[in-house]
């Protein structure tokens, strides 16, 4: 039976203002509902884009937790006729049921005991996906980036408030237990303000985001071109851009959007602030000459702070290339005392104030105690395997929010924080200027102009 019908009339119960506690229709707490729910009553999920991402972690997470959570996967919609027959057939072996395979959303939401969704998509449909799914009274599990235009970010931000569904997107590092730790640590006020941030996500990947065996086989009328513009400019068919698209500007910001997005998320979880003051950026093609729009190679940096305080912030320094993986993915915080490594997950006094410097300025030294946070958690692990430690973490948070009506760890307020980020360094690059965001009109401005495709 599907938990559609109730879970929304739960919903519609009030909220106990002063206390701040959801009230089923039965007048218990909502934990309290959720875990009666949860012993007979099924949550039923759709899927939105049978893609390599969907397949090699997001599936495998949910089917880790499935049974234990009384969720099931009835449907996935693809509109490329190829996945969604690859889809189906690969959610029925997991499943041991019939699933229905959609040509598109529009016949996916007519399914009558849809609960929730997971957005496997093309990076630049994802809020347009989101937006479709919430309206249709689904929660959601959207995979990241959030947005790459603003327009997109601020419909979907409003929709999913409006609607008062679940939704989680898919920055993962929020549900790893190293992460959480080290933000504890940096909000209990342990390490000092935050000072700079080194970030880098370096490989050597020729083939990274490519197609070519595909990009041969697809037709245009294996699928549905116009339905895959999903609100962007009007475009001739193009096999690259539907199988590649990451390469491709307006479909994705690239590096930005897919690696970034991971990185700067942690910064505003860390820090507490919800967006870069300004960003400069630069980069190029200059390894992979192959047809592609977005870099290869890329450098941007961020400036974080009050906007009223300009005196007071910190710098974030990204950087990102495909042709050499020296240096690999880094991640480090700095304070006047030390460092945090989330790559070693190491706390340390390194370039932390000694108490020589300290005594030529008068103070006191500061150095931070050697300290390992610990690992992240270890994945739920069945018969199925492919699912990471972090995505496997996340899934089942969203999963566990769903059943009890509570924000997850990554919820719409983040999504829409990483997306403004990605936005503002994507305008940066592209326009050679820098780019910054006016808080009255949410909008990312270049020399005086918004920001637009």
């Amino acid at each position: 039976m599907s938990s559609k019908k109730t879970r929304r009339e739960f919903l519609q119960q009030s909220v106990l203002a002063g206390a701040g506690i959801a009230v089923s229709a039965m007048g218990m707490p909502a934990a309290s509902y959720a875990r009666i729910m949860g012993a007979n009553d099924r949550v039923n999920v759709g899927l939105v884009g049978f893609s390599d991402r969907a397949r090699q972690a997001l599936l495998p997470s949910f089917f880790n937790n499935n049974k234990e959570l009384n969720f099931d996967l009835i449907a996935v919609s693809d509109i490329w006729n190829r996945r969604r027959e690859e889809g189906k057939a690969f959610l029925e072996q997991q499943t041991g049921h019939n699933v229905q395979a959609c040509m598109n959303n529009d016949e996916l939401y007519r399914i009558k005991h849809l609960d929730a969704v997971f957005i496997a998509s093309a990076d630049f449909q994802h809020a347009w996906h989101t937006i479709e799914a919430v309206k249709n009274n689904c929660d959601v599990y959207s995979e990241k980036p959030f947005a790459e235009t603003m327009e997109d970010a601020r419909k979907a931000l409003k929709a999913v408030k409006d609607s008062k569904r679940i939704m989680q997107v898919g920055t993962q590092r929020r549900s790893g237990n190293s992460y959480r730790l080290a933000a504890d640590f940096i909000h209990a006020g342990k390490f000092g303000p935050i000072t700079m941030v080194e970030m880098t996500w370096n490989v050597n990947q020729p083939g990274r985001w490519r197609r070519p065996e595909l990009v041969s086989q697809i037709r245009e009328s294996d699928t549905d071109w116009q339905r895959f513009l999903a609100g962007r400019p009007k475009d001739s068919w193009d096999p690259r851009k539907y199988l590649e698209y990451r390469l491709f500007w307006p479909y994705s910001s690239g590096i930005f959007g897919q690696w970034m997005t991971h990185q700067i998320d942690t910064v505003h979880w860390f820090s507490g602030l919800k967006h870069p003051r300004s960003a400069v950026a630069n980069g190029g093609i200059y390894m992979w000459k192959d047809g592609r729009k977005n870099p290869d190679t890329l450098t941007a940096v961020f400036d974080y702070g009050p906007q009223d305080d300009p005196t007071s912030g910190f710098q974030v320094m990204y950087s990102s290339r495909f042709h050499n993986s020296a240096g690999g993915i880094k991640e480090i915080y700095y304070s006047n005392g030390g460092t945090i490594d989330m790559a070693s997950n190491k706390i340390s006094a390194t370039g932390g104030l000694k108490e020589k410097e300290a005594q030529e300025m008068g103070l006191h030294a500061n150095l931070l105690s050697e300290q390992t946070l610990k690992s992240t958690e270890v994945a739920t692990t069945s018969a199925n395997t492919g699912a990471d430690q972090l995505t496997n973490a996340h899934v089942r948070n969203w999963m566990e929010c769903v059943r009890k009506r509570v924000q997850p760890n990554a919820p719409i307020e983040a999504a829409y924080s990483h997306a403004i980020a990605l936005i503002m360094g994507n305008a940066a690059y592209r326009t050679g200027m820098k780019a910054t965001f006016d808080e009255a009109t949410q909008e990312v401005m270049v020399g005086g102009k918004v920001f637009t495709l």
